[in-house]
């Protein structure tokens, strides 16, 4: 890998010599032994696959990928989008391409398979307390930049003990949390004080400060967006602190919040803490992540872009299931459930019907998913305007990104996957690869 490069394209780009097989539960028995490549060349269609299936949306997610980069170069704030999304190396070339400045992980496997695909600069957004993964992340080349958080002094001790007589120092930032919340120093006092044990280690660097607002709140009312904002002032408060204490490591400062949710409110709390003087530059850094996916479900109704009506993001994923049964007026029973799509934000979302896979499509008003079981999905219809048979394929709108990938090995990107019309383009144009 060259190290000027974010992430290594030949290790990206090896994954087209890939082999299909049984293991990859999208493709078509046809594909058998075919190499990713292969398959792509030969032109496939979404008729030639098989459901239940989950595909993506070329245009959808390089429209997404774009809004996003965009609006962040002109707020002037990092992005390091979360990679457990997607947990793509394909899918993070196209971000980090874009001028992200990382990636975000959540754990130690993760970021394991981030530098398999040469990720050069990570974030873990997490404390580091398994002594296996603290010892890999400090023996890790120069040319890489891990950060870490840790919010308690517990996990100070951690990795004192952990490091006891190594010349390493990792970078970590404080993370902010509140009462109620997940993880993160209760309170800025809090904080201050596991700051202040960062600073004395020999082994660690506070290079920033850290939270996440996203476990505060689940609305875009007044109240939650209410408490999102309070907390940040509470991030900007504890940065303060440390300013004038100067327990910073480093003269390079990060701040980061901002999921996919709230990151406009991120930039408008914290965004007067960016500078360049004083002796420190300050960054300001989110990490979204489901952006680059979008949904018609939870983040359809909470994104920051749909909320201003102003150029939304587009759903960029949907699944694809079969009538395998309809033995009940009203009552279909689709071939999809729990092991293939995703229920925990929303189930999904009944949008088109027609006769076979890839072909013309009619909308579905008034359908609706009402369970869900591991292998079966069960849609409830009026019988009286929709005719539904065995054997006719629905596709559904997904609600939630992170809880779909998971379900896929490999997961087809079809060319013009956003239209139901039998003059959409259903042409396979990638297959991405994930690593759950």
């Amino acid at each position: 890998m060259n190290i000027s490069e974010a992430i290594s394209a030949s290790a990206v780009a090896g994954l087209a010599e890939r082999r299909l097989d049984w293991r990859h539960k999208a493709m078509p028995a046809s594909a058998n032994g075919t190499t990713h490549a292969d398959f792509l060349a030969a032109k496939h269609t979404l008729a030639d696959l098989q459901t239940p299936l989950l595909t993506l949306d070329a245009a959808a997610l390089r429209a997404n990928a774009d809004r996003l980069a965009e609006w962040c170069d002109r707020h002037g704030v990092l992005l390091a989008p979360h990679g457990k999304t997607t947990m793509s190396p394909q899918l993070w070339t196209e971000q980090l391409n874009r001028g992200a400045w990382g990636i975000t992980l959540a754990n130690f496997a993760q970021l394991r398979v981030a530098r398999e695909f040469g990720v050069r600069n990570l974030q873990l957004a997490n404390s580091l307390t398994d002594p296996h993964a603290i010892q890999w992340v400090a023996s890790q080349p120069a040319d890489t930049t891990i950060l870490s958080w840790i919010d308690s002094l517990g996990t100070v001790d951690v990795i004192n003990q952990t490091l006891t007589g190594s010349d390493a120092v990792l970078d970590v930032l404080v993370e902010l949390g509140a009462h109620g919340g997940r993880t993160g120093a209760r309170g800025v006092d809090a904080a201050l004080d596991v700051a202040r044990a960062i600073s004395a280690s020999p082994n660690l660097r506070l290079v920033g400060v850290s939270g996440y607002e996203g476990s505060l709140a689940h609305t875009a009312d007044d109240a939650g967006l209410a408490a999102v904002r309070g907390y940040l002032a509470q991030m900007g408060l504890l940065h303060e602190g440390l300013l004038a204490e100067g327990l910073y490591g480093s003269s390079e400062v990060i701040l980061t919040a901002g999921g996919s949710a709230y990151f406009d409110d991120v930039v408008s709390v914290l965004s007067p803490y960016i500078s360049s003087g004083s002796g420190y530059r300050v960054d300001l850094m989110i990490r979204s992540g489901a952006y680059i996916i979008h949904d018609d479900g939870f983040y359809r109704g909470i994104s920051p872009f749909s909320r201003e009506g102003d150029q939304p993001f587009t759903a960029g994923m949907h699944g694809w299931a079969r009538v395998v049964s309809q033995t009940e007026p009203g009552l279909a029973i689709l071939d999809a459930g729990k092991r293939d799509l995703p229920f925990d934000e929303g189930l999904p979302e009944p949008q088109f019907i027609g006769p076979v896979l890839g072909g013309a499509m009619t909308p579905l008003i008034g359908a609706e998913i009402i369970s869900v079981n591991d292998q079966h999905s069960f849609m409830t219809y009026d019988s009286n305007t929709t005719i539904v048979r065995p054997g006719d394929v629905v596709r559904l709108g997904l609600s939630h990104p992170c809880t779909a990938f998971d379900k896929w090995t490999v997961i087809p990107v079809l060319a013009g996957g956003a239209s139901a019309e039998a003059t959409g383009d259903h042409t396979v144009v990638d297959l991405i690869h994930t690593f759950f």
